[in-house]
């Protein structure tokens, strides 16, 4: 049965000086996604933008192009969104005793909609690069003939067993090679670590932003990272379609997510990204995150 929620994602930049002009580009409205389907969805700026439009990037994700073209000290960005969720988003995919040997070997050959996307996803991107230590650290969990599946899902719990959740520690440039080296980090860390390792074995791999449920119901644990948006990883089986598995908190996606974005790694789907022309800086950011569920049939 699906669930509805509603998110409110609020961002507050304040700027030691004046700015003349600010360009940004938001990726914060959920996107339409296997099990999930975006009921409304809206941006509010202030102050008032001079120019305001959306449009769909190359990996399908909702891109708010903003442009305020007048003074101001100050930028407030709220979406608010309305999105249904299937409560079976957590289930695994179908084919998922298939070997990692034998995907690895489908990318680039299976024909379908999945092809172009398995190697696309399978190469190095701006953040993410492969390496002998990202395929050392992976190996013990891939053993020949071992499911896909199986895999993966070892692999997210040796991350969330080797390293550490550190909020502050780590920025929006960590390498993950730095990350690797460190055992530490927040849920873009562990994410970046997850694709580095898989796209290292030669599997399609991709980052995806998105949020989780901040209000847990009676009896349900509240989960690590929930008061923020979140992120994990997901592997590419041809034919198959996407596992998403989240190793901040040691499981597979299921219907307490929400998907914003997919992209190949943090840089490709920032939530915000964009100019500010100023001789100051910003002097304070604050984000805040909420996500709660809706009665049965609330709109």
């Amino acid at each position: 049965m699906p669930v509805r929620y509603r998110v409110v994602h609020r961002t507050e930049y304040q700027y030691a000086a004046e700015v003349s002009a600010s360009y940004s580009q938001l990726r914060m409205l959920p996107r339409d996604a296997p099990r999930q389907r975006c009921i409304s969805a809206g941006v509010v700026v202030d102050p008032r933008p001079d120019h305001q439009r959306e449009h769909v990037d190359y990996f399908g994700n909702r891109v708010e192009h903003v442009a305020i073209q007048h003074r101001h000290r100050r930028l407030h960005l709220t979406t608010s969104s309305v999105v249904e969720v299937d409560e079976a988003a957590g289930a695994l995919p179908l084919l998922g005793d298939r070997s990692w040997e034998e995907v690895r070997d489908s990318v680039g050959v299976v024909p379908g909609p999945d092809a172009v996307a398995a190697v696309h996803f399978a190469l190095d991107s701006a953040l993410v690069r492969s390496g002998p230590d990202f395929a050392a650290y992976a190996q013990p969990s891939f053993t020949p003939g071992r499911s896909i599946v199986e895999a993966v899902c070892e692999l997210t719990s040796r991350i969330h067993a080797d390293f550490e959740f550190a909020p502050g520690e780590t920025k929006t440039d960590t390498t993950p090679e730095e990350a690797l080296k460190e055992r530490h980090g927040v849920c873009q860390d562990f994410a970046h670590v997850g694709v580095a390792c898989l796209r290292s074995l030669g599997l399609p791999a991709r980052y995806v932003s998105g949020y989780m449920e901040t209000d847990p119901p009676p009896g349900r644990e509240k989960l690590v990272g929930a008061d923020v948006s979140h992120a994990w990883f997901s592997v590419l089986m041809p034919g198959a379609g996407w596992l998403d598995v989240d190793p901040t908190n040691d499981q597979v996606v299921g219907g307490r997510y929400i998907v914003t974005a997919y992209g190949r790694d943090y840089q490709d789907i920032a939530p915000v990204s964009g100019v500010i022309y100023t001789r100051g800086y910003t002097k304070s950011l604050r984000v805040t995150v909420d996500v709660t569920a809706l009665p049965a049939g609330a709109a």
